[in-house]
């Protein structure tokens, strides 16, 4: 997708809603953090809307809507931390097998 020229926002009154299919796998990228911890990334699309056209080229623009999924892989113990029972205050006890 190419920026919208200006970096103004597109008029979305007109824009129109593109079906769309995945043509090839999941992309998802595995990320290690300096502590050790291992993430997962995948974006998922969720729409795509044409916008109209670029007023230089004539190519068309679009929109893309999406939602970042991240899954935690591993961690170090070290960074782990007993769950608590919910609408405990002060001094709540973690569950029981997580201490």
């Amino acid at each position: 997708m190419m920026g919208y020229p200006g970096g103004n926002s597109p008029d979305l009154s007109s824009a129109e809603v593109v079906d769309f299919s995945v043509e090839s796998g999941e992309a998802r990228v595995r990320l290690k953090l300096k502590d050790g911890t291992v993430l997962e990334v995948k974006m998922e699309i969720t729409n795509i809307l044409r916008v109209g056209n670029d007023p230089n080229t004539g190519l068309p623009t679009y929109m893309i809507q999406s939602a970042n999924i991240v899954r935690l892989v591993s961690c170090p113990k070290e960074l782990r931390k007993a769950p608590v029972t919910r609408g405990a205050g002060p001094g709540a006890k973690p569950l029981p097998g997580f201490s």
